[in-house]
């Protein structure tokens, strides 16, 4: 595992809005360009991030660029796992508009997984999910997503990544979920799986002033989780979320 604690694992979420800074409501008009346009600071956020992130072990990411014009065809996945030393990555494009924009998910690993796999969800094009698992089926199941801003869609799609991950014993859902931690959605998926969610009373949006919680990790009730908090590094429009897993006594994440 790297220089990870073999019983503890660190993961981290996180909505990069594929390397842009924003920091008040009005620079989404403003500075709309840099969504579309590639500019020297969007390298020199990420080269932030990148240093935030070092101290993790599993990462997921959302808005993230796979290559595209607004990107300097960098694509922003593998840019930050060379950049913060992580041995393994995996991108996931949702939303492929050629050399305009590759709007996509992300995970870094400084575990090998066993097996990845990528779904797309339920609901219009450009919404998907990665899952990954390390160390077997009876080991530790992650996924990472970005659910759709409708909240008819979001209850499709949460249907979806329920029945996915009901036969799996230690699951790790993370991402933007786009709802709250009381919404009709999140109820639902957690009347489906056994799950548990450590960081409710902290909002991630907008990450200079946040009011709302639209980012979350949710963890099966057999793993125990400690250091749950949202990180005040306001290096996009969203704040990240952290945790650490204890991991359980026999689960070989190397298997």
């Amino acid at each position: 595992m790297g220089h990870a604690d073999a019983h503890r694992l660190k993961l981290l979420s996180y909505n990069i809005q594929a390397g842009v800074d924003t920091r008040h409501y009005r620079q989404y008009v403003t500075q709309g360009w840099k969504h579309m346009l590639p500019h020297r600071e969007r390298l020199q956020n990420l080269n932030r991030i990148a240093t935030m992130i070092q101290q993790y072990d599993v990462i997921g990411l959302q808005e993230v660029d796979a290559g595209s014009l607004r990107s300097g065809f960098v694509d922003q996945t593998e840019y930050l796992a060379h950049r913060a030393g992580f041995a393994h990555w995996y991108k996931q494009v949702n939303r492929n508009l050629g050399k305009l924009a590759q709007h996509s998910n992300g995970m870094l690993s400084r575990i090998r997984p066993s097996h990845i796999s990528e779904h797309k969800l339920p609901g219009l094009p450009g919404r998907g999910l990665i899952l990954c698992r390390f160390g077997g089926v009876t080991g530790l199941s992650v996924c990472i997503l970005h659910l759709a801003l409708s909240r008819r869609a979001r209850l499709r799609q949460l249907a979806y990544v329920s029945d996915l991950v009901s036969a799996l014993t230690h699951v790790v859902i993370m991402g933007d979920l786009n709802c709250s931690c009381d919404s009709r959605e999140m109820r639902l998926l957690r009347q489906r799986v056994d799950l548990q969610e450590p960081v409710c009373d902290q909002s991630t949006f907008p990450s200079w002033r946040p009011m709302r919680k639209l980012d979350h990790i949710l963890v099966s009730e057999s793993l125990r989780v400690e250091n749950a908090r949202v990180l005040d590094y306001p290096l996009s429009d969203h704040l990240p979320i952290g945790i650490d897993i204890v991991i359980p006594k026999g689960m070989d994440l190397a298997a």
